[in-house]
């Protein structure tokens, strides 16, 4: 069953198969997420959180991605504080969600589309998938990365992935913390199946309020840390040279010219 009329959707589909909605992000060839998939991912949250009925939200991709990350052109000056709100707004939806999140993850999961699986509750990634946190390399960082991946993975993980932007395999993703179990890229349905089997087995009331118990403490911190990573970025990292030499340089397919300030 479908949810939402697919004439009002261009950039995500959503479909019910009993007690489980799967959200696929459809924006080929990558999954880039711009601003209407973000607008969409709010509207289709928004309204999977008051059907009674459903017990897990499963987020995947279309085609041979998960999702290559966030629109770097929406990282324009021009564009950025929208960005930064309706993209933390999916994020701080799903964390508050009475609903189980799974990420199903294929192909790359880089930058945004990294943060968008990690906050899920459960994470199955395929071997092969090259997950990342390549901001860095445009002279800007992650919000949501800074605040939680050290939660997830370690302070020393964490500081190598933002700090460095190398990518990594699903397989060392799921190694370090970052996804519960990394399977073949064609297991991976399978693997998120029995996940939401067994979920669907299950009290959805229970559910609800363990999850709001297991994350009673660090949804407090996240909350403060993720408005703090967010005033830094657009009060002092977006003031510097570099930030706006990163994303024009990519934008403009050349080497950026770092100017040091």
């Amino acid at each position: 069953m479908a949810i939402l009329s697919p004439t009002r959707l261009s950039r995500i589909t959503v479909d019910i198969h009993g007690p489980v909605a799967r959200i696929n992000l459809s924006n080929p060839p990558l999954n880039v997420i711009d601003i209407p998939m973000m607008e969409e991912l709010a509207q289709a949250l928004t309204e999977l959180e008051s059907n009674q009925g459903i017990s897990a939200i499963v987020i995947g991709g279309a085609g041979q991605a998960f999702s290559a990350g966030v629109d770097v052109a929406a990282h324009a000056p021009d564009a950025v504080e929208t960005m930064l709100t309706r993209f933390h707004a999916v994020i701080r939806t799903i964390i508050s969600s009475p609903k189980v999140a799974i990420a199903a993850v294929h192909g790359h999961c880089l930058g945004g589309g990294a943060e968008l699986a990690m906050v899920c509750d459960l994470v199955y990634t395929a071997e092969s998938a090259i997950w990342g946190f390549p901001e860095i390399r445009l002279g800007c960082y992650p919000p949501v990365a800074v605040t939680a991946l050290a939660a997830l993975v370690g302070h020393k993980h964490a500081a190598d992935l933002i700090l460095t932007g190398r990518s990594i395999s699903g397989a060392e993703a799921a190694n370090i913390g970052l996804a519960n179990r990394a399977v073949a890229e064609s297991l991976v349905e399978s693997v998120v199946r029995e996940a939401t089997d067994r979920v669907a087995q299950l009290s959805p009331a229970a559910l609800t309020i363990t999850k709001k118990a297991i994350y009673a403490w660090d949804s407090m911190h996240f909350d403060k840390g993720l408005a703090r990573a967010e005033k830094i970025y657009l009060d002092e990292l977006l003031k510097t040279e570099d930030a706006r030499e990163g994303i024009e340089a990519f934008l403009e397919k050349r080497k950026p010219a770092w100017k040091r300030r």
